[in-house]
């Protein structure tokens, strides 16, 4: 008489866990995935006096026409004394330079113009179709002030004349209204000190010889490290293949 081996059971607590992680990261992905229809920029750094590259993110949220048009807006009462644009396949744009509003002061010098408007036009036949999006990489500085919130406006054109304006700043009680302003919050300006000193560290530890005394991590170290975590996955193994199987009654 053939016995037939029963298969292994996964334990009922190791699937209570995989499907709590599972529930947790679709709850996770909901809010950006939200937050991403929308015109927004991501910038590489917000330190206070730096430049940064933003990155103006615009999603097509037509579902017949295309998008053939973006402007932004750049602030007026903290102004940038640089902007540039990196060409985009596809696409023609132009800094905009302009009177502001009043003189504004800045590293000491009196400024009364200023890039007021970066705009993107689709060439003919192109465009952002539906369900796509463009970037659109942007240089500017120098970033004001720490603390200091930078507000982008964008206006997005589509190609059956629609336009949306991306203007609305963010209440004080942090909900989104329905078309958010792109903006971002400086931080306070990197140490020069501790600038270098990670630069020191980094020289050091790229310095530091693969093996000997003092601690440092050799080859034999890691052989070892190895040989213990290769240990442990067959123990798991083990001891998985020795449970004893679910009785169906």
């Amino acid at each position: 008489m053939s016995s037939t081996s029963p298969t292994p059971v996964l334990p009922t607590r190791a699937v209570r866990a995989g499907a709590a992680a599972a529930l947790a990261a679709g709850l996770l992905l909901v809010p950006v995935a939200a937050a991403s229809a929308h015109v927004h920029v991501t910038p590489d750094t917000t330190a206070a006096g730096s430049y940064a590259l933003l990155d103006v993110r615009v999603p097509n949220e037509s579902s017949t026409a295309s998008t053939t048009r973006v402007e932004l807006a750049l602030p007026t009462d903290h102004p940038f004394t640089y902007a540039a644009v990196q060409p985009v396949p596809g696409w023609t744009a132009q800094v905009t330079e302009e009177p502001l509003p009043a003189p504004v002061v800045v590293d000491g010098t009196t400024l009364t113009r200023a890039p007021r408007t970066i705009t993107w036009t689709a060439q003919a036949g192109g465009g952002i179709a539906p369900g796509q999006f463009q970037q659109f990489p942007v240089s500017v500085g120098a970033l004001p002030a720490a603390g200091t919130t930078v507000r982008l406006p964008a206006t997005q054109t589509y190609s059956d004349g629609t336009v949306v304006a991306w203007d609305q700043p963010v209440p004080s009680d942090g909900a989104e209204p329905e078309n958010p302003a792109p903006e971002l919050t400086t931080t306070a300006a990197a140490s020069t000190h501790s600038a270098h000193a990670d630069q020191d560290a980094a020289a050091a530890a790229s310095a530091a010889p693969a093996t000997g005394a003092g601690g440092a991590a050799g080859p034999g170290t890691w052989l070892g490290a190895t040989g213990a975590l290769l240990g442990a996955a067959a123990l798991v193994v083990s001891l998985v293949r020795r449970r004893p199987a679910a009785v169906t009654p």
